[in-house]
């Protein structure tokens, strides 16, 4: 089969698109001239696989009720299998319309109103959303900056722990927006810290099929069974395979009581069907993705060192070093500009519409993340724009 094209341009306007048909309304801005590279998701087709087997389910003209079956479950198992080297019990699937709904189902089902649930700065904004709006209260553990990345601290995490007993954290691996994958070892003193005060431990790993050929990917699974009482995956084919709007991902929960209280979550809520197009999508990705999969990582790959080496030309912006997904977290703090101005300065002059980074909390405040999946031209005019902002 013909290897896909990335460099394609394919207009997205007229799409319902949030990314490039929403600007207006999330800028107040009647702008049209702007090149989004705020939400993340990229500008590139899907696979044919995945295409033609939404065809055939479309053909079909009939959507009645629908359940996942078992080829929906191996596909997921074999996948996991086969790219991640994890093996997977069927029983521990259980499935929802998106991670960030099962995340606040979770956050439901597992803590109670006034308790404390740990995010790790710069945070992704829709983890203080879900977790604030369900009369919680978000408990900060921000990051330590270092040339080699971001890195936890530990240190502090003990001391959250002891003093508010929060039965859970939200852990974002691959994390957003700094791209780091945590390693073993970070993750193993991670989670013997949290068991020691009872604290699940929920990992959203949306991002764990975009790794960067230096990165690897560590599941919070990887550990071994003895983490299994109190750790829970989130998995979805959305961020990998460009199917965000086929909304279903899975909660991977080895423990049954914690997957019991979950999926009576979702029947008190009606979340006991699913949708056709959604599943035939996602199982065809799992079943046929591979190759699809290993050329759009690598286009991701040097779109990355592409851009890093032309941020050369704008001696204010540095490069967060990540090993995972398809985004960039640039330090411009050196512009020395409040992040209003900093927000007004890119619009105007440099013509890009970012993620600004105090949407990520406290920590992000003078950074912005920008979207590299994308046709390079996008990434050409991006580094044009930021040329623009020399002081």
């Amino acid at each position: 089969m013909k290897s896909p094209d990335f460099n394609q341009i394919i207009d997205r306007h007229n799409t319902s698109s949030i990314k490039w048909d929403f600007l207006g309304r999330s800028l107040r801005l009647d702008k049209t001239d702007l090149l989004p590279m705020w939400v993340s998701d990229f500008d590139f087709q899907c696979s044919k696989e995945v295409l033609q087997a939404l065809h055939s389910r479309a053909d079909h003209g009939i959507f009645g009720y629908s359940e996942r079956d078992d080829h929906y479950y191996q596909a997921a198992i074999d996948w996991f299998s086969r790219r991640h080297k994890l093996t997977l019990c069927r029983d521990w699937f259980t499935s929802i319309e998106g991670v960030i709904p099962g995340l606040a189902l979770l956050i439901q089902t597992l803590s109670k109103p006034g308790e404390g649930v740990i995010v790790q700065g710069p945070y992704y904004g829709s983890f203080a959303k879900i977790i604030t709006m369900n009369g919680r209260v978000m408990i900060e553990n921000p990051l330590l900056e270092s040339m080699e990345g971001y890195k936890i601290d530990y240190n502090h995490l003990e001391h959250m722990l002891e003093q508010h007993k929060p039965p859970l954290l939200l852990l974002c691996n691959p994390h957003n927006p700094t791209g780091r994958c945590w390693n073993s070892d970070e993750l193993l003193r991670l989670l013997t810290l949290c068991k020691g005060y009872g604290t699940t431990v929920i990992s959203d790993e949306i991002w764990a099929d975009l790794i960067l050929p230096w990165g690897k990917f560590t599941s919070i699974l990887h550990l071994g069974s003895e983490w299994h009482s109190n750790v829970i995956a989130a998995t979805s084919t959305s961020k990998a395979f460009g199917l965000s709007s086929l909304r279903i991902s899975n909660f991977i929960i080895p423990n049954p009581e914690l997957r019991r209280a979950f999926i009576n979550r979702l029947n008190a809520h009606g979340l006991d069907v699913f949708n056709a197009l959604s599943m035939t999508a996602a199982t065809a990705a799992y079943q046929h993705g591979d190759v699809w999969l290993d050329e759009l990582q690598h286009y991701l790959a040097e779109n990355r060192c592409w851009f890093e080496q032309a941020l050369s030309a704008v001696p204010w912006c540095r490069m967060t070093k990540a090993e995972g997904t398809y985004l960039a977290w640039l330090d411009c703090r050196d512009l020395d500009l409040d992040d209003d101005t900093l927000q007004r300065v890119l619009l105007q002059k440099a013509k890009i519409v970012v993620s600004m980074g105090w949407s990520f909390g406290d920590r992000g405040k003078g950074f912005i993340r920008i979207n590299l999946g994308c046709p390079r031209q996008y990434l050409e005019k991006a580094i044009n724009g930021l040329v623009q902002l020399m002081p």
